[in-house]
């Protein structure tokens, strides 16, 4: 029988693998447009109004960038680190695809990967012209130098889409990852699955059984209760699969972005440490928009592992803000073993 032997949530944004410095090419995008922030939108002027009284202007300056820049990489080396002590023998992740395999043409709420193997590698110059500015540039932490094939978990997902028809789920089902022509910006892997495979496991990968579910596109995006039963299903379906593996959990996503929201994101990581499922699963859907719609992923691998003798302790928080009106994103890094 296969042992849960780690969990792990982490965000994985560019704001990780960029410079502070680099930070400040999205904040003209930033201004450009309306964003959600507690449950409303409101465009970029309104919000720094909204929020003078918060001090973020000093928050997004160079200084406190640098400082914040500099915490986030310690909290990935030492999630690197832990990654390395347990040495899991596969994993499954929770994550979600930003147009980079699903098209509206069709957009499944929850897609199993059930293939053999997987693929990633670098990307085309023009396909990179067709990424924005300030996301190509943490390319580099979501794609390997050359063409590399990954393993998949078939078995395990043939369960999964199996029990899941036994209990109410319809999962939509890849073979293989899509692939569309240029100019579109992405071939491979998408980054919420890719970048752990660089940064958390170094290029050392394991096989793996990702778990693609649409955070971000209306009018599909499931509901937060229906995300931890998610999870749950998967823990049923690990404890039946036959293979003596120790597996690694994670919740690939997150924080609240594109507008920072502190005291949502401390009152999500409390529910997970004080293993409360019934705030996670009363979550209002209209406080999950945007990037901040990832941390469903964290809802999902809660279901999972809350059932779990596992436990740990919270390697950083930090707000990485970009501008007075808050925008940018917070990073989270959180690990039970």
């Amino acid at each position: 029988m296969a042992e849960i032997v780690l969990g792990i949530w982490t965000t994985h944004g560019p704001q990780l693998s960029t410079t502070p410095e680099q930070w400040m090419l999205r904040v003209p995008a930033d201004r450009s447009r309306r964003h959600w922030f507690k449950g409303t939108t409101y465009p970029f002027e309104e919000l720094a109004k909204m929020r003078r009284g918060e001090n973020l202007a000093e928050q997004s300056a160079l200084e406190a960038r640098t400082r914040r820049y500099e915490a986030c990489q310690a909290a990935i080396a030492r999630v690197a680190g832990i990654w390395k002590e347990v040495k899991p023998d596969v994993c499954v992740v929770f994550g979600n695809d930003q147009r980079e395999l699903m098209l509206p043409e069709l957009q499944p709420a929850y897609t199993v990967y059930c293939g053999e193997t997987f693929w990633n590698g670098p990307l085309a110059k023009e396909r990179a012209a067709e990424l924005p500015v300030g996301i190509v540039e943490a390319e580099w932490a979501n794609r390997p130098k050359e063409r590399t094939e990954y393993r998949a978990l078939p078995d395990l997902a043939a369960l999964l889409i199996e029990r899941g028809l036994d209990n109410g789920w319809d999962f939509a089902a890849s073979s293989e990852w899509p692939s569309h022509p240029s100019p579109h910006h992405h071939v491979g892997t998408p980054h919420a699955f890719a970048y752990l495979l660089r940064r958390v496991m170094e290029d050392r990968a394991v096989p793996m059984l990702p778990i693609i579910t649409n955070t971000f596109f209306p009018p599909n995006q499931p509901r937060p209760w229906r995300c931890f039963a998610l999870g749950e299903l998967v823990h049923k379906v690990l404890m039946e699969w036959k293979e003596d593996v120790r597996v690694a959990v994670f919740g690939s996503g997150g924080m609240t972005h594109f507008v920072i929201n502190e005291e949502f994101d401390h009152a999500l990581i409390k529910a997970i440490q004080n293993r409360d499922a019934a705030f996670l699963k009363a979550i209002n859907p209209d406080l999950m928009k945007d990037g901040t719609s990832e941390l469903l992923n964290w809802v999902s691998a809660s279901g999972c592992l809350f059932q779990t003798k596992l436990s740990g302790e919270l390697i950083d928080y930090v707000p990485c803000y970009r501008s007075e009106a808050g925008t940018g994103t917070a990073q989270g890094f959180l690990v039970w073993k």
